[in-house]
C-alpha cells in the first residue's frame, strides 16, 4: 500500500502535469489568436496601399495593420478618409482614400493631424521606435517644444498598449510607402 508521502508526490505530479497541459493549451489559443490578428491585418490592409516588407518582421507588419486598421486611426490621418462616392457612413461601398492614407492633415480646430508614413530614413513620422512609444504614452512628441503634448491624438488610450503592440503598429508604418504631408489638410 503507498504511504501517505507517495500519495502527495503522485498527486502533486499530476497537479504539476495538469496544470502544465492547461498552460500548453492556453499558450497555444494565444498563438492562435495573434496568428489570426495577423491574418486579418493583411487582410485589412487598404486597397491601394501597398507594402514594402522588405527587411521588416512580417508578424509585426500583420499585427500592426490589424490595430491601425481596426481602432480608427484613418479617420484622423487621412484626409479626407474615403474616396469619392466611397463613404460607408452614406450607405456607400467602402474605400480608403489610399492616395493620402495616413499621411495627416484632418483639422481639428488650430490643430493638424500628423503624417505617419516614413520619412526619407524610413521613420514612421519622423521618429525612432523608442521616441513613438514615448509619444504614445507621455502625449509628448519629443520634436514639439517642452511641456507640448498632443491635444486631439487619444494617446492616453494607445499608450495603454502592449510595447509589442506599439512595435508592430510602428512596424506596419514603416513598410507604408512614404507621402508626403497631405497636400489638402482640411476638416
Amino acid at each position: 500500500m503507498p504511504s501517505y508521502r507517495t500519495k502527495r508526490l503522485t498527486v502533486g505530479l499530476a497537479a504539476v502535469a495538469a496544470l502544465t497541459l492547461l498552460f500548453a493549451q492556453s499558450v497555444r489559443a494565444d498563438d492562435d489568436e495573434s496568428e489570426s490578428q495577423v491574418r486579418r491585418g493583411f487582410q485589412i490592409v487598404p486597397p491601394g496601399v501597398h507594402l514594402n516588407l522588405a527587411g521588416k518582421n512580417r508578424n509585426l507588419v500583420g499585427l500592426g495593420s490589424y490595430i491601425v486598421n481596426s481602432s480608427g486611426c484613418n479617420d484622423c490621418h487621412t484626409h479626407p478618409e474615403f474616396l469619392p462616392n466611397s463613404n460607408p457612413f452614406l450607405g456607400q461601398p467602402e474605400m480608403i482614400n489610399f492616395p493620402q492614407y495616413l499621411s495627416g492633415g484632418r483639422q481639428f480646430g488650430p490643430f493638424t493631424s500628423a503624417n505617419l508614413t516614413p520619412d526619407a530614413f524610413g521613420k514612421p513620422a519622423g521618429l525612432t521606435l523608442r521616441d513613438f512609444i514615448t509619444t504614445l504614452r507621455t502625449g509628448h512628441n519629443p520634436n514639439d517644444p517642452p511641456g507640448q503634448i498632443l491635444q486631439v491624438m487619444p494617446w492616453p488610450v494607445y499608450g495603454k498598449k502592449t510595447d509589442h503592440d506599439l512595435r508592430a503598429v510602428y512596424e506596419y508604418l514603416r513598410a507604408l510607402p512614404p507621402l508626403p504631408d497631405n497636400p489638402h489638410p482640411g476638416p
